[in-house]
C-alpha cells in the first residue's frame, strides 16, 4: 500500500527537479490538470495509470522510488541490481553523431536527397530527420 503523504512529497520533488508547475506536469502526461491538483492536495490517490504515465514520460524516475521511496531519483543509468542484466563485454553505445560510419551514411543520404531534389518537379523547402533520442536535423537544399 502506498503512503499517499510520502508519494505527494516525492511528486513535489519531481516537479521541483524538472522546474514544472502542476499544470505543466499534467500537460506533459496528457492528463487533466485537476487530476494532478487533486493528487497533490491529497484529495485523490494516484491511479496505476497515472503512475505508469509518470514512469513512461520521465525515464529518470524509478518506479520503486516513486511508490515506496526506495532507490534513487534521478535513477542511476548503470544500475546493477539483482533484476538487471548488464553485458559488460559490450561497448557502451555512443551517439549517432559520434560514429564516423553513421555520419558518412548521413552524407550519402543527403547526396541522394540532393539528386532527388534536382529531378523533382516541385521545390523542396526543407527535410527534417528525426532521431529516436529526441534530436533532429534540418536540411535545407540550396538553389
Amino acid at each position: 500500500m502506498i503512503n499517499t503523504e510520502y508519494f505527494i512529497k516525492r511528486l513535489q520533488t519531481l516537479l521541483q527537479h524538472y522546474g514544472l508547475t502542476a499544470s505543466a506536469f499534467a500537460d506533459s502526461l496528457n492528463v487533466q490538470r485537476s487530476s494532478v491538483s487533486h493528487i497533490v492536495s491529497g484529495r485523490n490517490k494516484p491511479s496505476l495509470d497515472f503512475v505508469l504515465k509518470i514512469v513512461h514520460a520521465y525515464p529518470e524516475v524509478d518506479l520503486q522510488w516513486l511508490l515506496n521511496g526506495k532507490g534513487n531519483f534521478p535513477k542511476e543509468t548503470q544500475s546493477t541490481s539483482e533484476n538487471t542484466f548488464v553485458n559488460k563485454s559490450e561497448e557502451p553505445q555512443s551517439s549517432l553523431f559520434e560514429k564516423k560510419e553513421a555520419t558518412e551514411n548521413l552524407s550519402i543520404k543527403v547526396d541522394r536527397l540532393q539528386n532527388l531534389h534536382a529531378t523533382a518537379n516541385g521545390d523542396i523547402e526543407q527535410i527534417v530527420f528525426f532521431y529516436k533520442n529526441g534530436q533532429f536535423k534540418i536540411y535545407k537544399p540550396s538553389d
